[in-house]
């Protein structure tokens, strides 16, 4: 691994950032390897690790990254530069859905999309989403077994309830539409991969 991204690994954890965990990092990898996108959008920058991970599977790619929060932003604006792929990057300051709108208005398209925003709008998010697949297009989608609670019967407490009943909402959704390919891959904290039909 790149001593950067080890870097941020460190500073990650030391911060308590919540970033992708090591099976969830080989597979987001493998595949945006072997999808080869030349256009790549990502929700949820935090401090630029996955965004990292996805521009060294493919040096052809070119990646759209939004996150809300202004610290974040501005560490994964020095990850970017440290890592050489500021030219091949570009960073959105603002709220994810409210950016995703802005994008498909301008009818943007992308061959790879990872969603890795807030859990509990995922089923608002993807919607907007699949829309600006190109065709063959993936929509990848972390965190959505959430620690195993999701298809769990544990009782949740209440502060994650509500959150645990809308990604259940949201995976009941995906699995069932005719018009989608959906595989949930049961690594990391859960990762949907879903293809238009």
């Amino acid at each position: 691994m790149d001593d950067n991204l080890k870097q941020l690994q460190d500073y990650a954890k030391a911060n308590h950032v919540p970033i992708l965990l090591s099976d969830s990092v080989n597979f987001l990898y493998d595949i945006v390897a072997s999808k080869k996108p030349k256009t790549i959008l990502e929700i949820g920058t935090a401090i630029g690790y996955s965004g990292s991970i996805m521009l060294s599977a493919y040096k052809q790619s070119s990646l759209i990254t939004i996150e809300k929060d202004e610290q974040s932003f501005n560490i994964a604006k020095s990850t970017f530069k440290n890592l050489g792929l500021t030219g091949r990057t570009k960073q959105i300051l603002g709220d994810g859905y409210e950016e995703i709108i802005k994008l498909n208005a301008d009818n943007q398209k992308f061959d790879f999309i990872f969603l890795d925003g807030p859990k509990g709008q995922y089923l608002k998010y993807y919607k907007v989403l699949l829309n600006m697949l190109t065709d063959g297009g993936c929509l990848l989608v972390d965190n959505v077994l959430f620690h195993g609670l999701v298809r769990s019967d544990i009782d949740v407490g209440h502060k994650k309830r509500a959150m645990i009943t809308k990604l259940r909402r949201f995976l009941n959704e995906i699995e069932n539409r005719q018009d989608l390919i959906t595989t949930i891959h049961e690594i990391g904290d859960g990762i949907a991969e879903i293809y238009l039909k």
